[in-house]
């Protein structure tokens, strides 16, 4: 396979895949995620559950969009397919927003664990040059072309894996059931226990889509974006289960609901001392470098496929190196301005309502695509669908919606509000480049309607 540069371009194989997958689910959020539910109790292990059923029924539905179209773009592509350029263009531009402010508050969320590993002190000059050097150096990565994003992906995974899997088996020696506290916390019954948790660990999987928009990157995409989707997602479950059991077994309940670094203080009540604090600080920045280096390359596919079909600007839809370069470099400029905005003003309101952006923009990529699923199977187009599959197939799809509007329900008032805003902001930038298109079109047929007309004989009197 040939780039647009002539470099011939090098893909990801299933294992590569997979930790995409699960690079991308599994950021920073998970160090504090055992300390965020415990408030409700040991209810919020169910919603895991519940959740992690509702994110492996979305995985299978990417798989089987995959199988009908293995393009890069995973939700963008569906989308278009099933209702047009403009749902296409709406997926492509709230999940490219979605991406880039999420880098910059990946990047910031990075800093406290860096100063924790390091043992260093903080202030804005240093915060803010530690916070560009976590954005920068992925995205290096990443113009380095796929194979090096492939082995930091890889590498990152791993040694993010280790910490916490280390703490979850080691846990199981340590558990007293006596921190476990109540299974519905504060007086309120198990029911809203549930739905408060589940809001709060919604977006623990976001992410899942990962294989699916490099499906032009994957080698045998047809195959492997469906198997990588669904054992990443599992991967990722399973890290996040068994690490936020051990964490709830061996910390204190009153402590834990409390606690600003849940897994350190897991380790040291494990082992004594203070170490804990660096090892999970050193899986932390690994995790959240790994994830920085993932989500890069998400901010420049989506781009990328819409560029192709004339709905973002043609400088997106160029390859080097397997790698959509001029995505990445816009992704770590606007990420950066964020971050330098957020550091030099001394204020989060601005940050803070494009975080809240974000918690609705990567929820509207999921719902037209799990539609598009539905769309397809009802069309029940004989090249698309295959008839045994039809019922498992619906299934799945309505599953994946349901999960994907419960996601925009968690998101809340305000997050639904600033983002449906951004939304149809978009539209403006829609108008702009399907009139670009229009008249770029009409360019091209001008010479052939004139040498068909040329060709016409003419009538003689």
């Amino acid at each position: 396979m040939q780039e647009t540069d002539g470099t011939p371009a090098r893909r990801f194989g299933l294992p590569t895949a997979i930790c995409l997958v699960m690079g991308n689910i599994i950021g920073g959020g998970i160090f504090l995620l055992p300390a965020s539910v415990a408030p409700f109790g040991t209810v919020s292990l169910l919603a895991f559950g519940v959740l992690t059923i509702g994110a492996i029924a979305l995985a299978l539905v990417f798989g089987r969009l995959a199988e009908r179209h293995p393009h890069t773009g995973g939700p963008y592509v569906y989308a278009r397919a099933a209702f047009g350029d403009f749902a296409g263009f709406l997926s492509a531009w709230s999940y490219w927003t979605m991406t880039w402010v999420s880098n910059a508050a990946l990047a910031v969320a990075g800093v406290g664990y860096f100063h924790v590993l390091t043992g260093g002190s903080s202030s804005k000059t240093t915060d803010l040059v530690i916070a560009l050097l976590m954005l920068w150096l992925p995205a290096l990565a990443n113009l380095a072309g796929t194979r090096w994003v492939g082995a930091v992906q890889v590498i990152s995974t791993v040694l993010k894996f280790i910490p916490l899997l280390f703490v979850a088996v080691a846990g199981l020696f340590f558990f007293d059931p006596k921190n476990l506290g109540s299974f519905s916390e504060g007086g309120g019954s198990w029911a809203s226990g549930l739905s408060a948790s589940a809001a709060i660990l919604l977006y623990s999987y976001i992410g899942v889509e990962s294989a699916a928009m490099s499906a032009g990157e994957v080698r045998d995409p047809e195959r492997n974006v469906g198997r990588a989707s669904v054992l990443g997602t599992i991967g990722a479950a399973v890290v996040y289960l068994l690490g936020t059991v051990a964490v709830f077994g061996t910390v204190a309940h009153d402590k834990l609901a409390k606690s600003t670094a849940p897994f350190s203080d897991a380790v040291d009540a494990m082992f004594g001392g203070q170490w804990g604090g660096t090892l999970i600080a050193f899986a932390a920045v690994v995790s959240i470098v790994g994830a920085l280096n993932g989500w890069t390359l998400m901010s420049a596919q989506m781009p990328y496929a819409a560029a192709k079909d004339g709905l973002f600007p043609a400088m997106f839809g160029k390859k080097r190196r397997g790698v959509p370069t001029a995505g990445v470099l816009a992704a770590a400029v606007l990420a950066s301005l964020l971050t330098i905005v957020n550091y030099v003003s001394g204020s989060g309101g601005v940050f803070e309502i494009l975080v809240l952006i974000t918690t609705f923009s990567a929820t509207v990529p999921y719902l037209l695509a799990t539609a598009a699923q539905v769309f397809f199977l009802l069309k029940g187009e004989r090249e698309k669908v295959h008839a045994g599959r039809f019922t498992r197939d619906m299934v799945f799809a309505l599953g994946g919606f349901g999960f994907s509007f419960w996601l925009v329900a968690g998101a809340g008032y305000a997050a639904v509000y600033q983002g449906g805003l951004f939304l149809l902001a978009g539209i403006l930038v829609y108008a702009f480049m399907a009139a670009r298109r229009t008249a770029t079109e009409e360019r091209e047929d001008e010479p052939v309607a004139a040498a068909e007309k040329s060709a016409e004989p003419e009538l003689v009197a």
